[in-house]
């Protein structure tokens, strides 16, 4: 019996054939399905003879186990039980998304889906105190994970050594005969391998340079605050610095450990010049606090710096408009700093304007920190 295929794009009985391929895949057939990189082959990794299978079609005589695909970021949780901050950002940010990450995995035995498969089974998972773990962001291959139900390992559907193929034919060429059901989604979107990143604690390196470069992974893994006010000399240095200082305190480290732990707190202004010196009330208010801001330098707002933050909060309703004007796609992470109360500036005003102001600012990015910390938990 050879492949069935099932055309992505038909209406007419899409979701039945779906169905049947992802009931063929949990009972040990292999299935050929697109990803926004290139066609994959799966197996059920729970049923030894279907990772035979593949390992026979893929003309792989290694033990290496292949990479999980998942229907879900979510559902990394079932395979990696303590993960660091660097493999939660990356997840979070980057799936679904052409993305492989190598987490660090101590106990694969006390993981959730170990209870899903037979003890020998797990080294087709796991292999020295790793696991690899993909999202794809391509409909059809989430819809056959989640259908399936059961743990996946796939690889990309070509013998070993070939070039991986981007067309569902290019796919079937070599593995017709191994493979029960193929989903022909046309030539994948982005027609280049996802990038391969290991993670060990709070490092991290790529293994496979792919769909992702250095700098973008660079960014994803690291979870970037950016504090916005008009000149960047009062305000906004004022949030940064305690931002910074509130950040290190709940983390249990000095501030020059956040950089090295993946935080990064900047400033910047709507009408900032390069270069300026904190406002001499603002410094006054935070040595009160016990902060320096000798080392502050202004810097005027920036497509970049907008791109690369995680949150960006705004003193005003100005200064959000101002931030969409550059990056319009930005709204959702843009938030004024107090969501009740614009901050009014200082500048100009005498020690009780800058105290006042300093008073908001402190009270406000004490809940921000909170707020912070809550997301980077999530994963």
């Amino acid at each position: 019996m050879g492949t069935r295929i099932i055309n992505f794009g038909n209406i007419d009985g899409y979701d039945s054939a779906l169905g049947e391929a992802a009931r063929a895949l949990r009972e040990g057939a292999l299935v050929v399905f697109p990803t926004e990189t290139v066609y994959g082959l799966g197996a059920n990794a729970a049923d030894p003879q279907a990772v035979a299978r593949l390992r026979e079609a893929k003309g792989r005589a290694d033990q290496q186990p292949f990479t999980v695909h998942l229907a879900r970021r979510q559902e990394a949780r079932r395979y990696v039980n303590s993960p660091s901050p660097v493999v939660r950002r990356l997840i979070r940010k980057a799936w679904p998304g052409p993305l492989t990450l190598v987490c660090e995995v101590s106990e694969p035995e006390r993981t959730e889906v170990a209870g899903d498969c037979p003890a020998e089974q797990l080294g087709e998972i796991f292999r020295d105190g790793t696991v690899g773990l993909r999202c794809p962001d391509h409909a059809a291959a989430r819809a056959l994970l989640s259908k399936a139900g059961v743990p996946v390992v796939a690889s990309s559907a070509n013998r070993s050594g070939s070039r991986p193929p981007f067309e569902v034919g290019e796919a079937l060429r070599d593995l017709e005969d191994s493979v029960a059901y193929a989903i022909d989604a046309g030539p994948t979107r982005l027609s280049r391998a996802s990038t391969v990143v290991e993670v060990r604690g709070d490092e991290w390196s790529i293994r496979r340079a792919g769909a992702l470069d250095e700098r973008t992974i660079r960014r994803l893994a690291r979870s970037e605050v950016l504090f916005v006010c008009t000149g960047n000399s009062c305000r906004s240095p004022m949030a940064e610095y305690l931002f910074r200082q509130m950040l290190a305190d709940r983390k249990g480290c000095a501030v020059s450990d956040l950089a090295s732990q993946g935080y990064a707190v900047l400033s910047c202004g709507t009408l900032g010049l390069e270069g300026g010196a904190a406002s001499a009330g603002s410094s006054e208010e935070m040595s009160r606090r016990g902060l320096d801001l000798g080392a502050h330098r202004s810097q005027p707002l920036s497509v970049e710096l907008i791109q690369q933050a995680e949150r960006v909060y705004v003193m005003t309703p100005e200064h959000r408009s101002a931030v969409l004007d550059l990056v319009p796609a930005a709204a959702s992470k843009v938030e004024q700093l107090d969501p009740d109360n614009p901050v009014p500036d200082p500048i100009g005003g005498g020690p009780q304007e800058y105290r006042r102001c300093a008073e908001q600012i402190e009270r406000t990015v004490a809940a921000r920190v909170e707020e912070f910390l809550n997301e980077d938990l999530n994963w």
